[in-house]
């Protein structure tokens, strides 16, 4: 048995210590991080807020189910990608719309543009990343955060005097 423990044991010494993950980890370690940035700094849900979530998943599902007649033309883009063009082409509307609701109130701070123009980008390059990897859920839900932040930098930039602390 001494020669079996011998051989174990050299196997057991050429064994590489170090374990290296199967995948870059870096995408679940950053929307880890931002997702409990956002949990610490999330506030009450306003009404507008609900209205514009229930118009959104409303929309998704209508265009989840109607994507394979919509985009058949283009079958070399995946259905994920058609929900990812839904939800950019929604996320313009539902900022139109609250800018267009708030233009005769005047903003709280003067560079809330470039705020909202540096999550255009983010959103950019999160679409950048989704047309190579169009299933990826964690890019998908980056995405949809980063439109929440927009929403939410309209409303709070526009919000009554009475509203703020």
């Amino acid at each position: 048995m001494s020669n079996f423990d011998d051989k174990l044991a050299q196997h057991i010494s050429e064994i590489s210590k170090e374990k290296q993950p199967e995948r870059d980890l870096w995408r679940g370690i950053e929307l880890g991080i931002t997702s409990q940035q956002d949990d610490a700094s999330s506030s009450r849900v306003t009404s507008k807020q609900w209205m514009a979530i229930a118009a959104s998943v409303c929309l998704v599902t209508v265009l989840w189910f109607a994507a394979p007649f919509a985009f058949k033309a283009d079958e070399s883009r995946s259905d994920g990608y058609a929900l990812i063009d839904a939800m950019s082409m929604q996320q313009q509307q539902q900022v139109n719309s609250l800018l267009a609701s708030y233009e005769s109130t005047t903003a709280l701070t003067e560079d809330w543009q470039e705020q909202l123009k540096e999550l255009d980008d983010a959103a950019d390059v999160i679409k950048a990343a989704l047309k190579d990897d169009p299933d990826n859920s964690a890019l998908i839900k980056m995405l949809h955060h980063v439109y929440q932040q927009q929403i939410a930098l309209i409303e709070r930039v526009h919000a009554p005097k009475w509203q703020q602390i």
